[in-house]
């Protein structure tokens, strides 16, 4: 697709499929998450709050889908300057950009910890990482195209892994390991569906940052709704089977549960340590993840400074994040501690703002 940038000049733009875009949707929401339990705040009723906070999600998948038709090939740093005026939507696209980069610094802590804590020990944490952050800068030098046609390609192995480890799982659980439901009463459940809506169905605005041009007026609905949905069955999947394994008190202290409940395969001592393909999956949803982010930050720092050639700062910028993860989150403990009582409150002001935009865009609209 051909359009103008900023300087005049005749650029094409890329377009991605509704297979590519629900692809990266489902990689980005459920890749991380994967070897986590969503909610465990709510304890029993886990479940009800996964349940309320992808209703929360559906609302702004919606929400993005409005403003995508009324302002289409437009991304979310161009909306905030038609919607918000020059100066103050610069401001708003500054802290948004702030706020992507300090997720990237999130994603590449969660990663290097969870590499290390549960497979190479004695390695570096920032070793273990370098690899996998040069091949975000390629990702994004590639584009968006490029990383939709491998996360088409990745998401089957992404998928087959996740059944077979949740249908080795079913022999050995236990139903009674899940409390009756409001046990803890409704509070707990509302405080679950907070986190599980900041992380990590709140998160599909991100993608309304590298999502500009589409194949179809239908393709935004398509790819914002059933990339959160199949994301929450995902999620949703791992935290019961897990949960129904482990019990709620060893999945709440546990730092990784899945991993633990993977490396509870065994099948006639012949299918055994499985947990290895946890690791795989937690790796390619990063890299997915952190190519998206990156990708965001270079197009937020390209949109505010007017410089076309957004894609030269991906390695400055993933430099970076690999400092911030060292410096921002230098233990597991500390991260734990940083996402629960810190960046859950204020990612959910973030995921919410485009409610806003849209309510600015329809009285703009109206009034012209």
């Amino acid at each position: 697709m051909k359009n103008k940038d900023w300087r005049g000049k005749v650029v094409n733009k890329e377009v991605i499929s509704d297979g590519q875009g629900i692809s990266i949707a489902v990689l980005f929401l459920s890749g991380t998450s994967t070897i986590l339990v969503m909610a465990l705040c709510a304890k029993g009723d886990f479940w009800i709050a996964i349940i309320l906070a992808v209703l929360l999600g559906l609302i702004m998948s919606f929400v993005l889908t409005k403003l995508n038709h009324q302002f289409p090939g437009k991304n979310l740093y161009d909306i905030h300057e038609i919607c918000y005026g020059k100066f103050l939507g610069k401001i708003i696209s500054f802290l948004y950009m702030y706020f992507l980069f300090e997720e990237g610094i999130a994603v590449f802590s969660n990663t290097k910890q969870f590499i290390t804590e549960t497979s190479i020990l004695e390695t570096p944490q920032i070793i273990t990482i370098i690899p996998l952050a040069l091949l975000c800068v390629w990702a994004v030098k590639s584009g968006i195209e490029v990383i939709g046609r491998w996360a088409k390609l990745f998401i089957i192995l992404f998928v087959i892994v996740v059944t077979c480890m949740s249908i080795l799982l079913l022999p050995k659980i236990e139903l009674s390991n899940m409390e009756p439901i409001l046990y803890n009463g409704v509070k707990p459940v509302l405080e679950g569906t907070l986190m599980a809506f900041a992380f990590p169905f709140g998160e599909i605005i991100i993608l309304a940052f590298v999502f500009e041009n589409f194949q179809t007026k239908k393709s935004p609905k398509k790819i914002y709704v059933w990339g959160l949905i199949l994301a929450g069955i995902i999620a949703m999947n791992n935290s019961v089977i897990t949960v129904l394994f482990l019990g709620i008190d060893i999945s709440t202290t546990s730092y990784f549960p899945v991993f633990h409940a993977a490396a509870g395969i065994d099948v006639g001592e012949f299918i055994q340590r499985l947990e290895v393909f946890t690791v795989l999956i937690g790796v390619l949803g990063a890299f997915l993840k952190n190519s998206i982010l990156l990708l965001c930050v270079c197009k937020g720092i390209g949109k505010i400074f007017n410089i076309l050639d957004y894609k030269l700062f991906s390695l400055p910028v993933v430099l970076m994040m690999l400092i911030g993860s060292e410096v921002y989150h230098p233990s597991r403990m500390d991260f734990i501690y940083w996402n629960t009582y810190v960046w859950s409150y204020y990612a959910v002001l973030f995921e919410a703002l485009p409610i806003l935009l849209l309510v600015i865009a329809k009285i703009k609209k109206n009034r012209q």
